[in-house]
């Protein structure tokens, strides 16, 4: 084989079951990797992997809420258990709580910094040692462009939560750096997936949206998934810190007003 592919890696996805998650679990099982996707949702995860294990595709997956000290426990112990080894981790799962910065109450700010960051943090440190052993191992995390630019139909919150796990992408991909294990964050713009789909319903803000981007459209999650794909692979063995947009050229632009 040539290398442009993901055979003999597994990879733990969180969010795996909707949008960019879904999409980027996808895109690894049909590159050859094996693939662990969590999900609060035990339905959603329970349906996802039969299907894909009918279709001869090597997809397992956990229930868990890796908002919470004891999902990511839940998740960790899977993985260690079911598992010889651990090559990817992408820190996928978020949530927005969509007020205006006077509405949001701490306990708002305390959830999504609960799920966007600390399950980020939490998890690269517990699967350290063996992303670690692995070699060549991969952290992916999906940040936004609200880190880079404010967006006015997103909040205070999100952009706090993308700009922090910035902040850890980037010191990860230095501590690490010696321990052969590479960091990267992907910065998607608005993508046609469910956690978007409040704003892009609103033809108005959609109109906004695509009007402010200017390729012309709103990005679909497998656009994403494809950039995953490559960070995983050891085709990108020397890149490391990087942020890398999927934007259709929006964060050259500017500021979006609301």
């Amino acid at each position: 084989m040539n290398g442009w592919n993901l055979e003999g890696k597994t990879a733990l996805i969180t969010g795996g079951t909707k949008g960019i998650g879904k999409a980027i679990n996808e895109e690894f099982l049909e590159l050859g990797a094996k693939t662990i996707i969590v999900s609060r949702s035990k339905e959603d995860i329970e349906q996802l992997v039969s299907d894909y294990q009918k279709r001869g595709l090597n997809c397992h997956g956990i229930a868990a809420d890796v908002g919470t000290e004891e999902g990511r426990r839940e998740v960790v112990e899977f993985s260690n258990s079911h598992f010889d080894s651990l090559n990817v981790l992408v820190n996928n799962a978020g949530i927005n709580i969509r007020k205006s910065t006077q509405d949001y109450s701490l306990d708002d700010l305390h959830k999504i910094m609960a799920v966007n960051v600390e399950s980020s943090f939490d998890l690269s440190r517990k699967l350290y040692s063996r992303l670690k052993s692995a070699g060549n191992g991969s952290v992916i995390n999906i940040s936004s462009i609200t880190s880079m630019s404010i967006v006015g139909t997103s909040t205070a919150g999100y952009h706090m939560s993308k700009g922090a796990m910035d902040r850890l992408n980037d010191f990860l991909a230095v501590e690490w750096g010696k321990d052969n294990i590479r960091v990267n964050a992907i910065h998607p713009w608005y993508i046609a997936t469910p956690l978007g789909k409040e704003i892009l319903k609103d033809e108005a803000k959609r109109k906004k949206i695509v009007d402010s981007t200017p390729m012309g459209r709103v990005g679909e999650p497998e656009e994403v998934a494809s950039i995953a794909a490559f960070l995983a692979m050891d085709k990108s063995s020397y890149v490391s810190g990087s942020h890398i947009t999927v934007d259709g050229a929006f964060s050259k632009v500017g500021v979006m007003p609301q």
